[in-house]
């Protein structure tokens, strides 16, 4: 069974897939009748449908849900925002009462968070109103389903940040109120926080009144990752972050710190961070009297001992440190309002040259792995005075049926704009994919303005999507078309939405083609466009060639994203990156195990675990683009203050990861869940809980990472007398076969409901309204009737539940009418 549900709100389809053939098709305009009948369509068809998938085609019974996560969330915040009208706040106003911007059709998503932020989840409207100042409200009829959102007041903003090379430690503390629901009523509040796009959450902490509530990550006993209910928590954009805190009392104060992690930007020697830090006018308290409380704290910790050169900052930040190779700053003040725009700071390390370090870190006694750790990093320094690579370079396309609309139009668009910033010199093809492939040129081209403009005519005549997902013929194509040079880097780009069955066999393929001579072997950078493609499949891939990977979770970042990862492929400045080997260390892993060539547009870093003496310096060699040979002596810099773990805690999972995905080895994975455990970084073995303490009740405190029960809800659980709430797995997956091959366009959510669930739905219905028959002695005639026939009488069912006809129906099942 599918349901669609378009991006308008309004129109649904819902209808039956057997085999790819569609049974029937049901268009429904209307909210209020699609939920009236979506009960009867359940009931009605289920045991009949039941048979069907047992007898035929068992796996190709899914839910398809088109979510519009981002565009309800900010339709609930509108809601809210009107909501909030009701409230008086007597003559001693502050600001006048929030006035809903315009809500246009391009911009439905513009009431989403763009800072922390925490919101009163109200589906009974009648209980908004001032806990001071209750005042006379008419009487609403009726509830918010789905549930309004009011942003809470906010009295006091704090954030720290904490930055060591290309990685940043966000911790936001604040205080809100909740204004908008009566003394004597309660309702939850949901926490939104937006990140960068590679942003991974750390925490969040809770404090109100007499109860506290954190999270943790915890490994389910039974393996079932699905954990709780979207509403407990989920990522409504795959960078903005919420969770929900259930039943606080109207008037109370919340006290919250989270943290976060992101990567800082990094080009031509220069670091960039941006935080998402700009408040709505709506935030700010309604009182005069109460003061608003403004602090950034700002750390920066190169490592390298140069000196640092601040080059932008957004807010008035007085520097208060600065060392060799670090610098503090800090900002505190009482404001009017709070801020209004992101917090961003960018600096330099002065370097003319190749630089870099390694640091060392011992295991403490707490470790599960209790070798000792290292990190390794190279700076490309001034890159303005250096040669980059020459490229071949082949972009290989998905035009799959599931790219298409503003899919196919931005990759595209990216890809265009690519093949103009080749040089040249440079040479390239394209090879266009779904079932089938589409070349381009048979060889490859100089990227003259003659072959580039031929190119992007040929990219908008056959760039239409259609048809399935190979991606093993293509990418054999490419790598035999690319030549083997000193003199210019080969390169596959490699970009898909979907995933295929031959995954871990194309891994295996890419390997044997890949030299260890001195040529250079062919580079795979690939992308990765919504959850249903394999991203982990793509990182393999890119480790394996020594290139690099990146994804756009949210489609509208194709464009951006796939052009960044473009001039990371385009700006190799040292290639064939080797290290000396290491003969006194034992048990050494390195991470990745592949290494990558240096980009301009980022660090080189290399992490892992060793055993033994570590030497006083490391012998870096490679192949400058001049074919020139490069070798540099990296010496051992003091680690002292600086989380060597926690800054590479979360490549290193998503490396092990890769790793367990491919050997599919249960070992590896157990230890990529006890990282994250350690670290806090989330994983694909772990999940999120909240945990809820009572400070008035004498709790013992938890130390269990295991969750063995789940309560007859099915989202909360006790664990050693602590209130523990499952929040949904949040991990991205390993792809979506089902979905690929029906061509859902990314974006579509899927689940398989169980069996025993459609057959409980089915025996209610024979139960409650079909009480005229005999449900088994209904499954056994329909057992033996012919496909023909069953196919009509599921079409008739289906048809008559949905206009709940129920009385007609139980007549002809009765009379032995088979259709």
């Amino acid at each position: 069974m599918y349901i669609f549900y378009s991006s308008s709100g309004i129109i649904f389809q819902v209808g039956y897939l057997v085999a790819g053939q569609e049974f029937l098709t049901l268009r429904v305009p209307h909210y209020t009748l699609f939920t009236s009948t979506l009960p009867f369509l359940y009931s009605a068809s289920h045991a009949l449908f039941h048979l069907l998938l047992q007898s035929s085609h068992p796996q190709t019974f899914s839910l398809f849900l088109l979510p519009v996560m981002a565009e309800d969330f900010s339709r609930a915040v509108e809601d809210g925002l009107k909501l909030s009208k009701r409230i008086y706040f007597g003559k001693d106003r502050a600001v006048a009462p929030p006035k809903p911007p315009t809500m246009v059709k391009s911009s439905a998503s513009a009431l989403l968070p763009s800072a922390p932020m925490v919101y009163a989840v109200i589906y009974n409207p009648g209980i908004v109103d001032n806990p001071d100042i209750p005042s006379y409200q008419p009487h609403v009829y009726g509830r918010c389903d789905p549930p309004a959102l009011i942003p809470l007041h906010m009295s006091g903003i704090e954030m720290q940040v904490d930055c060591y090379l290309d990685t940043a430690f966000v911790t936001v503390s604040g205080t809100w109120r909740l204004h908008c629901i009566m003394g004597s009523r309660s309702c939850d509040c949901r926490i939104a926080v937006p990140m960068d796009h590679q942003g991974s959450i750390l925490g969040v902490e809770v404090s109100v009144a007499r109860k506290s509530y954190s999270t943790q990550l915890v490994v389910l006993e039974d393996g079932n990752q699905r954990g709780g209910p979207p509403q407990n928590g989920e990522f409504v954009r795959p960078n903005i972050f919420t969770m929900t805190i259930p039943q606080i009392d109207g008037g109370s104060n919340l006290s919250i710190k989270i943290r976060w992690s992101q990567k800082l930007g990094c080009f031509n020697g220069q670091f960039s961070l941006n935080v998402p830090f700009t408040f709505p006018d709506f935030v700010n308290p309604a009182s005069k009297k109460i003061p608003k409380r403004e602090k950034i704290q700002m750390n920066v910790d190169s490592v390298a001992g140069r000196e640092l050169l601040c080059k932008t900052i957004s807010h008035p930040l007085k520097e208060v440190r600065r060392h060799a190779g670090s610098m503090g700053f800090l900002y505190e003040s009482d404001v009017l309002s709070w801020s209004k725009h992101d917090f961003s700071f960018s600096y330099a390390v002065s370097s003319s040259h190749v630089d870099g370090g390694v640091l060392l870190e011992s295991a403490s006694m707490h470790d599960f792995d209790q070798r000792d750790m290292f990190y390794m990093y190279l700076s490309h320094g001034d890159v303005q005075s250096k040669k980059v690579f020459k490229k071949d370079i082949v972009f290989i396309i998905d035009i799959s049926g599931s790219m298409q609309g503003k899919l196919i139009d931005d990759t595209k668009s990216a890809l265009s704009a690519a093949l103009s910033k080749l040089n040249p010199e440079d040479s390239f093809t394209i090879i266009a994919f779904n079932g089938d492939s589409y070349l381009f040129s048979k060889s490859m081209e100089l990227a003259s303005k003659d072959a580039v403009e031929r190119a992007i005519e040929w990219i908008n005549m056959n760039f239409v999507p259609g048809g399935g997902t190979n991606i093993s013929h293509p990418l054999n194509m490419a790598i035999e078309m690319l030549p083997s040079s000193q003199k210019s880097v080969p390169i596959i780009f490699l970009v898909t939405d979907g995933t295929v069955e031959d995954e871990r066999q194309i891994c295996a393929m890419v390997k044997n083609h890949m030299t260890n001579g001195e040529s250079i072997c062919p580079r795979i950078y690939t992308f990765g466009i919504g959850s249903f493609c394999n991203h982990y499949f793509l990182k393999m891939l890119a480790t394996i060639g020594r290139g690099q990977y990146d994804a756009a979770l949210d489609v509208d970042l194709i464009e951006p994203r796939m052009l960044t990862l473009f001039d990371k492929a385009s700006s190799l400045v040292l290639a064939n990156v080797k290290l000396d080997i290491l003969d006194d260390l034992v048990e050494l892993e390195v991470y990745p195990s592949h290494i990558p060539d240096l980009s301009s547009e980022g660090l080189l870093i290399l992490s892992g675990r060793y055993k033994g003496s570590f030497p006083e310096t490391l012998k870096v060699q490679g192949i400058l683009a001049d074919s020139s040979n490069f070798v540099i002596d990296l010496k051992m810099l003091k680690a002292k203050d600086i989380p060597i773990q926690k800054m590479s805690a979360r490549d290193q999972i998503e490396h092990l990861t890769t790793e367990a995905w491919l050997s599919e080895n249960k070992q590896l994975e157990q230890k990529v869940a006890k990282l994250s455990l350690q670290t806090g970084f989330m994983s694909e073995y772990t999940s999120m809980v909240i945990l809820e303490n009572d400070h008035l009740k004498k709790v013992k405190e938890s130390a269990g990472t295991k969750v063995s029960k789940k309560s007859h809800s099915g989202y909360e659980a006790n664990v050693q007398g602590q209130r523990m709430i499952l929040l949904p797995h949040l991990g991205i997956g390993f792809g979506n076969l089902s979905a690929t091959a029906e061509n859902i366009p990314p974006g579509y959510e899927t689940k398989l409901p169980e069996v025993a669930e459609i057959f409980k739905a089915a025996t209610n219905c024979c139960e409650t309204l079909c009480s005229y028959c005999c449900c088994m002695c209904f499954i056994q005639c329909c057992s033996r009737i012919n496909n023909q026939c069953a196919t009509a009488l599921t079409q008739l069912c289906i048809g008559l539940g949905c206009f709940g006809c129920l009385t007609c129906c139980s007549e002809i099942c009765c009379s032995g009418n088979e259709g």
